[in-house]
């Protein structure tokens, strides 16, 4: 095998590929990259830690073809710190040993046996469909932060993706908070019937996808499925995850159907005001006591006996009774940051019911967080 390609783009998709490099591997060559080059001028670096999987391909001077493995640390280190826009010469020597130079630059990195290094699951063609890229990127924009990083919660750590006749619904738990949002239906390959999906997908392998998609330039990304497996293929990039198993809840039932208190905010006021408490409330549980009046003024407020104390007002639009009602800061930011409409409707029962923030722009996102108890 000897080729030539650029440092930028060589350096850019082993950044791209890094993540599915098994950090503690059950076998050596999982902590390798596969490295191939074809005839047809392409330079393929893939990744797998037999759960996530990425491959990415480039154009290259391919001069011999071939494929061998590379230590995924030490080839990233090299590279990144190589000239920027130098060309780098890749040439196997023998079975075990690659010369990478570069300018006056040379390495030697010792390679393993390609043979060992497992198959990323190929799924069939007739199984795939489409998926507009901005809907995937909203769905997963809106939801990711809301799933559970436990690994004990299991299903919890991913986004549930079910469609419907008329949509595509997005969802995220962590048993404290929800995140539910419905983007256009996905699309069939040459038909007109939408595919049927009930799968819960790691988040882990959605924050690489939505890099991955968010520096594309594609409009859609074919999605191919089994039972058991995933796969989101780019003209030029392929990422391939396992699904979750188990049943993931019925969140549907959470989300109250009516609510007897109203309050509209203008979001990036409502949010500037928890950034600024949450310096203190960060001190103490992260809580933040949130009283509404009926006259049409919002008080936020924290007190950290070692610390100090806060307060904030806002005015707002409230229908209903006065409520004292208390928060994790965090997770009222984190809904709000997603949020881009200029004004947000939250919604309320009581102090101890859950509350729904919704963005007052016709999108159909709601975010549920559960109250947390004050004591006197």
């Amino acid at each position: 095998m000897k080729l030539v390609c650029g440092q930028e783009q060589l350096n850019q998709n082993l950044n791209l590929i890094s993540r599915a490099v098994a950090t503690r591997p059950t076998h050596p060559i999982l902590s390798n990259i596969l490295v191939e080059a074809t005839d047809d001028g392409f330079m393929t670096l893939t990744a797998y830690d037999l759960d996530l999987g990425i491959v990415s391909r480039f154009p290259a001077e391919v001069e011999v073809p071939g494929r061998t493995t590379l230590p995924a640390k030490y080839l990233s280190d090299i590279v990144s710190k190589l000239p920027a826009k130098a060309p780098i010469t890749f040439a196997l020597q023998g079975d075990d040993l690659v010369m990478l130079e570069c300018g006056f630059s040379e390495y030697q990195v010792r390679a393993m046996d390609p043979v060992d290094f497992p198959a990323i699951p190929q799924l069939p063609e007739a199984d795939s469909f489409h998926v507009a890229v901005q809907d995937l990127l909203l769905g997963l924009d809106f939801t990711l932060f809301s799933a559970s990083a436990d690994e004990t919660k299991q299903v919890l750590t991913g986004v549930h993706i079910k469609t419907a006749k008329d949509n595509a619904e997005f969802a995220a738990t962590d048993g404290h908070r929800l995140a539910v949002i419905r983007t256009p239906p996905v699309a069939a390959n040459g038909t007109k019937t939408a595919p049927v999906l009930d799968v819960t997908i790691p988040v882990r392998a959605l924050r690489e996808l939505q890099k991955m998609l968010s520096a594309h330039t594609a409009e859609t990304v074919e999605v191919s499925l089994d039972r058991g497996q995933v796969i989101f293929q780019l003209p030029d990039q392929r990422l391939t995850t396992r699904l979750l198993d188990g049943q993931y809840p019925n969140y549907g039932q959470l989300i109250p159907e009516s609510f007897i208190r109203t309050a509209d905010l203008e979001r990036k006021s409502f949010l500037n005001a928890l950034e600024r408490i949450s310096v203190l409330a960060d001190q103490k549980n992260h809580i933040v006591r949130m009283d509404f009046s009926s006259t049409g003024i919002l008080t936020l407020s924290v007190d950290a006996p070692d610390v100090g104390s806060g307060r904030e007002q806002l005015e707002i639009r409230y229908t209903g009774e006065d409520l004292t009602i208390a928060f994790n800061v965090k997770y009222l930011l984190e809904g709000l940051r997603v949020i881009q409409a200029s004004d947000i409707k939250l919604q309320f029962n009581g102090p101890v019911n859950p509350a729904v923030l919704k963005p007052i722009d016709g999108s159909d996102f709601s975010y549920l967080v559960m109250p947390v108890h004050l004591r006197n």
